[in-house]
């Protein structure tokens, strides 16, 4: 089982529409996948048409109330053939507070994850945009990074935060974890968006992700109408853009398992 978590520190960049529009187009592919979101926004949850109240949440795996409740019988099935969701609740606001210094709190995503290794192929995770016990599973939890990255300013000053958390993480893992950023919402028409991608690749290289998400209102009209970019033929660029940015992803992930590297992506 491969877990890829999508995180940024600004809201606003695309976490949401790529985390369904990867795992839509894995699952569409033969893949068994399962999403997980780790937001109390919930916006994932409500975009596949799950709500994570009365069925549980995430917050339930974390024994807040004595009971720890295994993942397996949170995870619902969506309408869309092979594709899966862990969904959120607005209670998970509360973790942190709740929790306090327990320790132990940051290794139960993965936990969770390892006992449904045979359930699924990959496992792609929606984090919240503050760093805290949800956003620390996540990144402990996984074996590759995604940070979507709007192509404006500000965008790219919260991408200097996510990095600066995330060297923080990779010190209590030991290790570091592999990562992409991946230009969103470009808009090749504009000065300022070509700026900012000229400005993400000549700073961080080979870390840019070679494909990138351009400007296409059929995404949002997907994510309106609740589905997935894999099964909403009208996002046409849109649908291209994450089906090449996917295959770049797969090819990466190849030459990884290929040398055997740290984690091997996968153990399994």
């Amino acid at each position: 089982m491969r877990i890829w978590a999508v995180a940024n520190q600004k809201g606003g960049v695309g976490k949401t529409t790529t985390t369904v529009s990867l795992g839509s187009l894995l699952a569409e592919s033969g893949q068994r996948v399962l999403l997980v979101d780790m937001d109390p926004h919930a916006s994932l949850s409500g975009y596949v048409g799950v709500e994570g109240v009365d069925g549980g949440s995430v917050y339930d795996l974390f024994g807040v109330n004595g009971d720890v409740v295994e993942a397996a019988s949170l995870v619902r099935a969506t309408k869309f053939e092979r594709l899966s969701v862990l969904p959120a609740s607005p209670a998970m606001i509360t973790l942190d507070r709740q929790l306090g210094a327990r320790s132990g709190m940051g290794l139960v995503l993965s936990t969770s994850l390892g006992m449904l290794a045979n359930d699924f192929d990959y496992v792609l995770i929606d984090c919240p945009p503050t760093l805290g016990v949800l956003m620390v599973n996540a990144l402990a939890a996984c074996q590759r990074m995604l940070i979507p990255t709007q192509t404006e300013a500000l965008a790219l000053a919260g991408l200097g935060r996510m990095l600066r958390s995330l060297s923080m993480i990779e010190r209590s893992r030991g290790m570091p974890l592999r990562r992409r950023i991946v230009p969103t919402l470009f808009d090749a028409r504009t000065h300022a968006s070509r700026a900012c991608l000229a400005e993400l690749r000549e700073s961080h290289g080979d870390l840019v992700t070679q494909n990138v998400i351009p400007v296409d209102t059929q995404i949002r009209e997907a994510s309106a109408n609740g589905v997935p970019l894999a099964w909403w033929p009208a996002a046409r660029r849109g649908g291209e853009a994450y089906r090449k940015l996917l295959q770049e992803l797969l090819v990466l992930q190849a030459a990884h398992e290929a040398s055997g590297d740290a984690r091997a992506e996968d153990a399994a």
